[in-house]
């Protein structure tokens, strides 16, 4: 049984194998169609639909089928302006490197971005948008939102509508065909339904159940359970670390927003407690960890999307798989310290910040003179006479637990 992912194996190549929304489709070439022509009445065009309902599928298979670079980014990943400007702007404006006729630059998740916390984020989409000299396709689940009334408003806006059960058995069924699975209908049927109009989400059940079978029956689908709605980092992290083969630790990436970033620090966390004492089961699990580490981090540095299921395996059915793990054992599980130390280090900062700032203003000096001419001296008496101390910060509007929060 193949290891790569269904969801990549099997996606499209043209736009007419991107199934469901026909009206979709047609809007949307015929929007590239206007590009190709130079004249395009809106330079943006804003996917918008469910999960699963062939959104991105859709922009990688036009880039296929037309012979165009893709430029892929995470919006709500990538959110400052910075952030933006460093991976996209200059594709944008620049031929490509790869000798390919045009491009098209895919934002996703772009209803992702907290205009009040991402620095400038959906500013910086409005320019890239008023630059830019190849499509930019942005996809979201939500466009409705307020603040992003400016940025539809530069947008062709395409409707992407939950899919139908019959499409997503169609698409479960073509992909059995070729992998040489046999499969009931009604095993079809109950997947679709699972899914709830999630392509994405069926073909990933599919794997599940396919891997290391040549036949699924009604039987197997207890493996999948019911879609979650939701599910804490505790209750992630033990059905991974207990489960008795990996497709059910596969199982919690069909779980609603899971946030893969924080799921590795806390296994990193807790594979010792619970594999311990098996030295082989520790090893395995952070050695299929570390991989997972390994694939993120180069998604991330080369925008290689397509590396995040891989590492989302790694990280769940790679750790389960672990050798000679011991029985069942109940374990407390402890907050990942890494992410503990973090936070009370940026606390930290902030409390130091908010010091110097008091103090710059109100001896008017910058807070690097604060820091390094005013502090020291104030330590000292600190350290020596605490009562006259307290005098000379509460004279610069600064309380004693501040100042100890910030420097001790």
């Amino acid at each position: 049984m193949s290891l790569v992912p269904w969801t990549e194996k099997y996606r499209p190549k043209r736009v007419d194998e991107v199934i469901g929304n026909p009206d979709a489709k047609r809007k949307f070439v015929a929007w590239l169609n206007s590009w190709i022509r130079g004249k395009p009445a809106k330079k943006a065009a804003l996917l918008y639909g469910p999960p699963g309902s062939g959104k991105t599928s859709i922009v990688h298979a036009a880039a296929y089928q037309f012979g165009w670079e893709l430029i892929e980014t995470n919006a709500s990943d990538v959110r400052s302006s910075a952030a933006l400007r460093r991976r996209v702007f200059s594709a944008a404006t620049q031929g490509s490197i790869f000798g390919a006729r045009s491009k098209i630059i895919l934002l996703d998740e772009v209803d992702g971005v907290n205009p009040r916390e991402d620095h400038g984020g959906l500013r910086t989409i409005l320019e890239l948008i008023e630059i830019s000299q190849y499509p930019i396709v942005l996809t979201a689940n939500n466009p409705w939102d307020p603040r992003l009334r400016e940025l539809r408003s530069l947008c062709e806006l395409i409707e992407f509508r939950r899919l139908k059960k019959r499409e997503v058995m169609k698409v479960l069924a073509e992909i059995c065909r070729r992998e040489g699975v046999d499969c009931d209908r009604a095993v079809l049927s109950a997947i679709a339904s699972n899914a709830r109009g999630d392509l994405r989400a069926a073909i990933n059940d599919l794997q599940s159940l396919a891997m290391g079978r040549k036949r699924i029956s009604l039987e197997d689908l207890n493996i999948l359970g019911l879609r979650a709605e939701q599910a804490t980092m505790f209750e992630i992290v033990r059905s991974i670390l207990t489960a008795r083969r990996p497709e059910q630790a596969l199982g919690v990436l069909r779980l609603p927003s899971l946030d893969y970033e924080m799921l590795l620090q806390w296994l990193n966390e807790n594979i010792i407690f619970q594999y311990s004492p098996s030295l082989k089961a520790i090893s395995d699990g952070y050695d299929a960890l570390s991989w997972a580490d390994i694939f993120l981090a180069r998604m991330r540095r080369r925008q290689k999307w397509v590396l995040l299921p891989y590492a989302l395996q790694l990280m769940t059915a790679g750790v389960a798989s672990a050798r000679e793990k011991p029985p069942f054992k109940f374990v407390k599980y402890s907050f990942p310290e890494k992410l503990r130390r973090l936070s009370s280090l940026r606390n930290k900062r902030e409390n130091m910040k908010r010091v110097l700032t008091t103090i710059s203003q109100k001896l008017h000096v910058s807070t690097r003179v604060a820091l390094l001419e005013v502090i020291p001296y104030i330590k000292i008496i600190y350290e020596n006479d605490t009562s006259n101390a307290k005098n000379i910060l509460n004279s610069l509007g600064i309380s004693e637990r501040e100042f100890k929060a910030a420097f001790y």
